[in-house]
């Protein structure tokens, strides 16, 4: 059974792998990835921010990221479910557990940028309600998708 588990430095490791393998599949790895990939505690989690992963046993199949970039205001990144356990519904733990924690914290937005080749995952935030917005103050050059959710409207996770 897969449980949703706060960051450990111990998984850092299996962070980096995660991401990694989506971002290259896809052509996407750019210098910030890396240099949040090369020191998520120093990056993510000692700027405010927090890291989730989706542990089966004692291994990392996913992860999600909820990083601080305003009072108010959080990016949703670094979200990766390892292929052999896709389809199992672990993002949607990876998502319902971001908002929560948003939610908990008073957050008023939630924010992300993608890339169109990421149907699925794109897919996946519009469930949770997250709507399309332009494309503004990305640090990724192949981001061409950028994502809100005003938490104060949000109803509830689905």
């Amino acid at each position: 059974m897969v449980e949703i588990r706060d960051y450990e430095d111990r998984f850092a490791e299996a962070f980096r792998r995660m991401n990694l393998e989506w971002l290259d599949k896809y052509g996407l790895t750019e210098s910030h990835d890396l240099q949040v990939l090369d020191d998520p505690r120093g990056t993510i989690i000692n700027r405010g921010g927090f890291i989730f992963l989706a542990i089966q046993g004692d291994e990392p199949v996913g992860s999600a990221a909820l990083i601080k970039e305003g009072e108010n205001h959080f990016e949703l990144a670094k979200m990766s479910v390892v292929p052999a356990f896709r389809g199992q519904g672990i993002s949607k733990l990876l998502m319902e557990r971001c908002i929560r924690k948003a939610q908990e914290l008073e957050v008023k937005q939630l924010f992300l940028f993608s890339n169109h080749q990421l149907t699925s995952a794109i897919q996946l935030y519009e469930g949770f309600g997250f709507r399309h917005v332009p494309v503004v103050d990305s640090p990724f050059a192949t981001a061409d998708v950028r994502m809100e959710l005003d938490l104060e409207q949000h109803a509830g996770v689905k």
